[in-house]
């Protein structure tokens, strides 16, 4: 146990060096280990090629109809024959889905394939072999180097899991199931490889409390049952429900669909239904607490942003009756930070209702993210002028670029709005949730979001805006 918390912990380490490197390192070993599960199965079935008859279907009709409650039960134990696998397909955040494609119909389909039908010529050569058929596939000279291939192969497929939890992650911010949280860019070239620091640690300390509680390998087999064939039964359900809803599919053949793969996965979950107690219970605490999580800071951010916007004063009338009815005035430069265009900033509001100052030039900001690693700079910065004392500025970026507003105001100089950030102003809104009186679960769930807010990434650290030019407007919010 010390050595596994050991290797993960070294493994945890490396990620902040980018999926590249990593990649670098362990492509080769992987596949030298698939190309050793493909030899040893061609190996024995050549010495044993009846076992081609397994091909068959009707074998396991007739094993299904002769040991029917054995058979149930015995699915509980073949889903772990395809557990893992699955993880190359949360890797194509990361890769793409032509690499993943391309990996698994050249190496590891044929590899896996090869060698379970391998470990079954064995068994009906040698029913003996039930101890161990992987390792008794191979001869006696290659047992160690095996199983030190095997260690190597176990420890890398953990890095699929990691690059997944990433992607699913960054996936969750960007659709507004989770709060803002530090992502780091490892790539050049691709934008799915990245690093979060906060992800990566909380995932190696559940790692290691997970291996300290279970101890043995054997005992997380009943959870990792439950958790893939789970996955497959939701997978199922949301892919007919996205081919209905999205894609327009027809409603008979989407029927079809969804009958043809719950026929296969309901079954294997059910025959996984009775290890909750043995294991299986994790993923399920771990799925409601994701869960939990996820539509709280969802449902209470929606409640919030409603709240905001319950004003209902349009961006471009609110500029006239100011420039109309000008407010007190003062000198200098004042930005205020907006998610959309045409949507009037509640730090602007705040500011005019308690403070009764606008500043003499005030600049709309906006900034967007493209789906490209850099943005040229002449495409930085968009420059709209919407009243004598009103800009709008949208600044885009690249993925792999980190917003700087030092960079924002050369380019807004470059292009004739002369910006200083000595002479400027960033106001922010701040909230302060007060809980109205509602049912206690909603309490709970309303308290949860007020931390998950609190500990979010601020907006000054998501685009490098000196500290000391930052003017944070605190309002009370009831939700």
């Amino acid at each position: 146990m010390p050595l596994s918390v050991l290797v993960l912990t070294l493994l945890f380490a490396i990620q902040k060096h980018g999926t590249a490197m990593v990649g670098k390192l362990f492509a080769p070993i992987m596949l030298t280990w698939f190309l050793t599960l493909a030899v040893l199965g061609l190996r024995s079935i050549i010495q044993n090629p009846e076992v081609l008859g397994a091909l068959n279907p009707v074998w396991a009709l007739r094993f299904f109809a002769e040991y029917q409650t054995t058979s149930f039960f015995a699915l509980g134990a073949v889903v772990l024959a395809i557990t893992g696998v699955e993880a190359l397909y949360a890797d194509m955040g990361h890769f793409g889905k032509n690499p993943i494609r391309l990996a698994w119909f050249v190496v590891v389909l044929p590899s896996l394939v090869l060698n379970y039908f391998g470990q079954g010529a064995l068994l009906l050569d040698n029913p003996a072999a039930i101890a161990n058929p992987f390792f008794l596939l191979a001869p006696k000279w290659a047992l160690l180097p095996l199983l030190v291939l095997a260690t190597m192969a176990t420890v890398i497929a953990s890095q699929a899991v990691i690059s997944g939890v990433f992607s699913l992650t960054r996936q969750a911010v960007r659709l507004g199931y989770l709060s803002p949280i530090r992502i780091v860019h490892t790539s050049e070239q691709e934008s799915g490889q990245i690093y979060i620091p906060v992800i990566n640690w909380m995932l190696y300390i559940s790692v290691v409390i997970v291996i300290m509680s279970f101890e043995h390998s054997s005992n997380l087999a009943a959870a990792y049952g439950i958790a893939v064939t789970g996955t497959m039964v939701l997978t199922s359900i949301l892919f007919c429900s996205v081919a209905k809803n999205s894609w327009r599919w027809p409603t008979y053949l989407v029927a079809a669909l969804f009958a043809l793969l719950l026929a296969i996965d309901v079954p294997l979950f059910a025959a996984n239904l009775g290890k909750i107690f043995s294991g299986g219970w994790l993923p399920l605490t771990l799925g409601a607490v994701m869960f939990t999580l996820m539509t709280s800071w969802k449902s209470e951010r929606f409640q919030l942003i409603r709240r905001l916007n319950e004003h209902g004063n349009s961006l471009e009338p609110m500029i006239a009756s100011l420039e109309k009815s000008p407010p007190t005035r003062v000198a200098g430069t004042a930005v205020y930070m907006s998610r959309v265009v045409n949507v009037i900033p509640h730090a602007l509001l705040h500011n005019l209702k308690h403070n009764k100052v606008l500043h003499e030039r005030i600049i709309l900001l906006t900034l967007r993210v493209e789906d490209v690693p850099y943005v040229h700079n002449v495409r930085r910065v968009c420059i709209e002028q919407l009243s004598p004392t009103f800009w709008r500025v949208v600044a885009s970026y690249g993925w792999r670029e980190t917003p700087n507003m030092e960079e924002i105001f050369h380019r807004c100089n470059a292009e004739g709005l002369s910006c200083r950030m000595m002479e400027t102003s960033f106001f922010m809104a701040h909230e302060s949730l007060i809980m109205k009186e509602r049912p206690w679960y909603l309490y709970l769930r309303g308290k949860l979001f007020m931390l998950l807010q609190r500990n979010a990434l601020r907006a000054p650290d998501q685009f490098e805006i000196p500290p000391n030019r930052v003017i944070e407007l605190g309002s009370q919010v009831d939700i």
